[in-house]
């Protein structure tokens, strides 16, 4: 494709998204450097239409756990669109058996029965929906800053007004305590809570980890008051942390799981909503009260069998704690270097949270870093925070180049920090 055809195609897809999807995203979009249209990917990679090569250090806010397009998911999920690639839902699926099986094999304690659907916030929903049906009861306790999703169930768990505001009255039965104080979720758990639902570690809230032990506390807590533990894996699970889960740093096993993103190799959406036989007994007892026309199709469900098989086959969960630790390090040595400009670096595996000084300096090294073709993004909840979620199969090499020019983003953030 010629230049000038090249450059008429970016313009053209940006005037559509103008037209017929969001005129304000289109204009963010280029207001932020982001003048490109996505061609192809692989590995770490993004190319765009143009042929621009970009360093992929965002891992689609953790769903390129394995990279872009690992041969043996695409290998597999080409083979199973070539067979049955929708599930007729009248028969019995394969593929479908065959994940749930995986799931129970690599989750902890007695987590055994899986619910496919299409999405993170899904799975959410569903673990909200299997909580008040196990215990009979209504009420829920999450936490401030937390996100959970954006439809209405999981919207009403995430913690930030901004979200929530518009939308308004939400569901029944919420309250919100901070994140990592155990005294507060004593006082707001009791023998009417149906579930607490936590990240293991919040993602969009700024890669915040909890005090050590906090996640067994309320484990602890939850079976004192007879209510279920969720574990909300969207983000954090499928190897990002360095393990399985989140939880497996604490050794905590949920009553429920919501695990999405990464589970679908980077190649396919889905998401899983995996319980306990206590925690499954009320689907056991009514098992079409909560159902998915596209959940658990063969296409994604074959991604997450060879997801699964290439996480342990290529040791990238030693992998993503190694190089991630590798990360860490490097960002707290610039860190020292620049504390105008960061405050902390946090995070487990390649899942990490470098927190700013100054909430513009965000905006700032997001667009400096996409002049140096690397995609990072700040977090959601947390403007304050970039966050850097790579591949767990990026190489040594590749992220040393990242941390140059991460520094060199930085020293220039440093020089005109008091202006932002």
């Amino acid at each position: 494709m010629a230049k000038g055809v090249k450059t008429m195609f970016v313009e053209e897809t940006i005037s559509k998204y103008e037209k017929y999807i969001n005129p304000a995203q289109a204009k963010l979009f280029r207001f932020m450097g982001l003048a490109s249209v996505e061609g192809h990917a692989e590995g770490w990679t993004i190319t765009d239409s143009e042929g621009r090569e970009f360093i992929d250090c965002l891992g689609g806010y953790g769903m390129f756990a394995l990279g872009h397009r690992h041969p043996k998911v695409v290998e597999a999920v080409e083979k199973a669109l070539h067979t049955m690639p929708m599930c007729g839902k009248v028969l019995f699926n394969r593929p479908m058996a065959d994940l749930a099986e995986a799931l129970a094999e690599i989750t902890p304690g007695d987590l055994q029965y899986s619910f496919f659907v299409n999405s993170g916030t899904e799975t959410v929903e569903g673990c909200l929906k299997v909580a008040r049906l196990a215990t009979k009861r209504k009420k829920f306790v999450a936490a401030n800053n937390a996100f959970h999703g954006k439809t209405m169930g999981s919207l009403t768990a995430t913690g930030r007004d901004l979200y929530r505001e518009p939308f308004k009255p939400l569901l029944d039965g919420f309250t919100h305590v901070p994140f990592g104080n155990i005294a507060a979720m004593e006082s707001a758990v009791d023998e009417e809570t149906a579930a607490v639902i936590l990240e293991p570690i919040q993602g969009e809230g700024g890669i915040i980890i909890p005090p050590a032990g906090y996640l067994r506390q309320v484990k602890e807590l939850c079976e004192a008051k007879g209510a279920l533990f969720i574990a909300d894996e969207v983000q954090t699970g499928i190897g990002r942390t360095g393990a399985w889960f989140g939880v497996n740093h604490e050794d905590v096993k949920p009553d429920l799981m919501a695990c999405a993103k990464a589970l679908g190799g980077g190649v396919m959406p889905i998401g899983a909503i995996i319980g306990t036989p206590r925690a499954w007994q009320g689907l056991i007892e009514a098992p079409f009260l909560h159902t998915s026309t596209f959940g658990g199709n063969q296409l994604a469900c074959a991604a997450g069998v060879a997801a699964i098989s290439v996480i342990k086959e290529e040791n990238l969960l030693e992998r993503g704690a190694e190089i991630g630790a590798y990360l860490k390090a490097g960002l707290e040595s610039i860190a020292a270097e620049f504390p105008s400009v960061i405050s902390e670096v946090r995070g487990r595996g390649m899942m990490i949270g470098i927190e700013l000084t100054k909430e513009g300096a965000g905006g700032m090294l997001m667009s400096l870093m996409i002049d140096k073709s690397i995609i990072v993004a700040y977090t959601l909840n947390n403007p304050k925070v970039i966050r850097m979620e790579p591949p767990l199969i990026m190489p040594k090499e590749v992220v040393d180049y990242v941390l140059e020019q991460f520094r060199d983003a930085v020293a220039t953030t440093a020089s005109v920090i008091e202006d932002l």
